[in-house]
């Protein structure tokens, strides 16, 4: 079982390490859902650990439409990124219309080359997910989809994440389940949907608060219990 933990800042990435966290998602505003992290942390990050470090990619959190100019950030952020030497990047786009936006993701991938692609939540917002999925397949470089199965957490959609799971079985695609796991009810999950790669925020921090550090102790918990 893939554990992925969220990091906010070299600490973070340390103690989840530590821990024995497989990968982390690295972002800067976590009461926003993520936003794009400064290149300097980027740097540090990539350098005080060995395990890969997958780099959020979302210049707002005002909707996951975006303008051509956002792209353009987007694209030049996805460039440096690589450059730094994380493992992958983690993206989403929709239309007006939440469905997803092959434009725009063409736009990033084209410069994403080798890096780790993860489509992240808005695929949450999209319209359909399993129609959101088949469009995915297509894009080879994209390799995991974070998701909550379209509800607020990933126990609520549990039934639709598990529908994802045979939808992508034996494709390159994997469905990593997030959002409001702990070390409560995260076997509940895994038994019900067959997911291989779960994902964590708040419940591996210092007292589950979303502003403190991450606690090695309580992602070695899951890790044991997984």
């Amino acid at each position: 079982m893939l554990v992925e933990v969220i990091a906010t800042s070299v600490e973070d990435a340390k103690r989840a390490e530590q821990g024995g966290a497989d990968r982390l998602e690295l972002i800067s505003g976590i009461l926003e859902g993520g936003i794009t992290p400064s290149w300097g942390l980027i740097d540090a990050v990539v350098k005080a650990v060995s395990i890969p470090v997958n780099v959020m990619v979302r210049p707002h959190s005002q909707s996951f439409c975006y303008t051509a100019e956002e792209l353009a950030v987007m694209r030049q952020d996805v460039r440096i990124i690589r450059e730094l030497g994380a493992a992958g990047v983690v993206f989403g786009m929709l239309t007006p219309e939440n469905r997803l936006d092959q434009r725009g993701l063409e736009l990033l991938l084209g410069v994403s080359g080798a890096l780790n692609v993860t489509f992240h939540r808005a695929f949450d917002d999209a319209v359909d997910q399993m129609e959101a999925t088949r469009i995915l397949l297509e894009y080879p470089q994209v390799r995991t989809i974070l998701t909550s199965g379209g509800k607020k957490t990933a126990i609520e959609g549990a039934d639709c994440i598990e529908q994802l799971v045979k939808l992508t079985e034996n494709t390159p695609l994997t469905i990593l389940a997030g959002s409001g796991l702990s070390l409560a009810n995260v076997e509940e999950l895994v038994k019900r949907t067959g997911v291989k790669e779960v994902h964590f925020g708040s419940a591996v921090r210092e007292e589950g608060q979303a502003l403190r550090y991450v606690d090695a102790k309580r992602v070695a918990a899951i890790k044991q219990l997984l």
